[in-house]
């Protein structure tokens, strides 16, 4: 079985944000004169460390992982005989209203659909994806019951 994986967040933002404190860099050196002060510098770079550090957290928390071992999402894990399989061949993407979100937060992150998913002990939680069809997939596919 590969793993499904879907990422939790993006680099978009700290390339961009890289692209325009090298095209400040790339302006200071081809202009005369030397008009940019040094807490400047440095406020370029803080706010590169923010967007990166940004970045990489939300890789960290909401990244969705789907393999042998069972269901992750950030640090929680949730093993795959603990899905009702049959719960999850029945539900598309939805809100099940009080449903605590796994992976930790108050709601589901922006761009990010709940997949509604019924533990073995009778809890509801969602799981936040962006494809909730392929992740439903992903999961029926690892506990091997795709086709029943």
């Amino acid at each position: 079985m590969t793993p499904y994986v879907e990422p939790g967040g993006s680099w978009r933002a700290s390339w961009i944000v890289a692209a325009a404190v090298l095209l400040v860099v790339v302006l200071e050196l081809l202009l005369p004169g030397r008009d940019l002060p040094g807490p400047v510098w440095a406020a370029l770079v803080v706010v590169l460390g923010i967007v990166a550090a940004g970045g990489l957290s939300a890789r960290r928390i909401w990244t969705v992982r789907v393999d042998g071992d069972g269901l992750a999402v950030g640090r929680e894990r949730v093993p795959l005989s603990a899905v009702d399989a049959d719960h999850l061949r029945a539900v598309d993407a939805g809100a099940d209203v009080g449903a605590p979100v796994l992976g930790g937060g108050w709601s589901l992150p922006k761009g990010r659909t709940g997949l509604p998913l019924r533990l073995a002990d009778g809890r509801t939680v969602l799981v936040p994806t962006r494809d909730p069809a392929a992740l439903r997939s992903a999961l029926l596919a690892a506990q091997g019951t795709l086709g029943s």
